[in-house]
C-alpha cells in the first residue's frame, strides 16, 4: 500500500496540471480499490480522514494560540534581546504556516474520498430489488451528505481564518528582521491587538469545526 501511495505521488510530478489531476484521480481510485479488497471501505477511510483533520485543526488551534502568546511577550523584551525574539517569532510563524498547510491538506483528503463515497453510494441505489431497503439507504445517504456539508462548511470557515493571521505574522517577522530596535517594538505593540482579535476569531471557528467533526464522526459509527 505504501508503494502504491509512493507511485501515485511520484508518477505525475513532472506532468502538466491537467494530466497530474487525471493521474492523481486514477491513483486515488486504485488506492480505494486496494483498500476495499483489504476490507477497508470508503466510509471507513472518510471517518479516519475526518479524525485526522480534526486533530490537525486542534494542533493548529494550539499553535496559533502559542504564537499569540509569543507576540504578546515580545513587545516587553528589552532591545538587547530583540535578535533572539526575532528568531522565536520566525519559528512560530513557520510552525503556524505548517499547521495551516496540514489542515488544508487534511480537508482536501476528506473531499476526495467523500466524493468517491457519495458517487458510489448513489450509483448502487438502483441495484436494490427491495424498495424498502433502497428508500432507507437513500435517506441515509441524504442525511450523511447533509451532515458532511455542514462539517465541510465549518472546516472551510476555520481554514479561511488562518491566511489573514499568517499575513500579519509574516509582515511583523519581516519588519523585525530589518529593524531590531525600539521602533520595531513600538510597531509590534500596535499589531498585537489586531492579532488578538484575529486569533480569537480563528480559535472560535476552529472549535466550531472540531465540534462539527466530532458530530460527523459519531454519526458515521455503526448503530448497535
Amino acid at each position: 500500500m505504501a508503494l502504491l501511495r509512493h507511485a501515485c505521488l511520484t508518477t505525475w510530478a513532472p506532468a502538466g496540471v491537467l494530466l497530474a489531476s487525471l493521474l492523481l484521480s486514477g491513483c486515488q481510485s486504485a488506492y480505494y480499490d486496494v483498500m476495499e479488497q483489504a476490507g477497508v471501505h470508503k466510509r471507513d477511510i472518510l471517518s479516519d480522514r475526518v479524525v485526522a483533520a480534526r486533530d490537525a485543526q486542534q494542533d493548529a488551534d494550539e499553535q496559533f494560540s502559542s504564537a499569540l502568546e509569543r507576540y504578546q511577550s515580545v513587545v516587553t523584551v528589552p532591545e538587547s534581546k530583540l535578535s533572539r525574539a526575532y528568531g522565536d517569532l520566525e519559528s512560530d510563524y513557520e510552525r503556524s504556516q505548517a499547521a495551516a498547510e496540514r489542515v488544508s491538506q487534511r480537508i482536501d483528503a476528506i473531499e476526495s474520498v467523500a466524493q468517491a463515497l457519495f458517487s458510489e453510494w448513489e450509483g448502487e441505489l438502483d441495484q436494490y430489488q427491495n424498495q424498502t431497503y433502497r428508500r432507507q439507504s437513500e435517506q441515509e445517504l441524504e442525511q450523511t451528505r447533509q451532515r458532511y456539508s455542514e462539517m465541510l462548511d465549518a472546516m472551510h470557515r476555520a481554514e479561511d481564518t488562518m491566511p489573514p493571521v499568517l499575513t500579519v505574522m509574516h509582515d511583523n517577522v519581516l519588519f523585525l528582521k530589518h529593524n531590531l530596535n525600539a521602533r520595531a517594538i513600538g510597531a509590534l505593540k500596535g499589531e498585537v491587538s489586531q492579532l488578538e482579535t484575529q486569533i480569537a476569531t480563528l480559535r472560535r471557528e476552529m472549535q466550531a469545526s472540531i465540534e462539527r467533526s466530532n458530530r460527523f464522526i459519531d454519526g458515521m459509527e455503526p448503530t448497535s
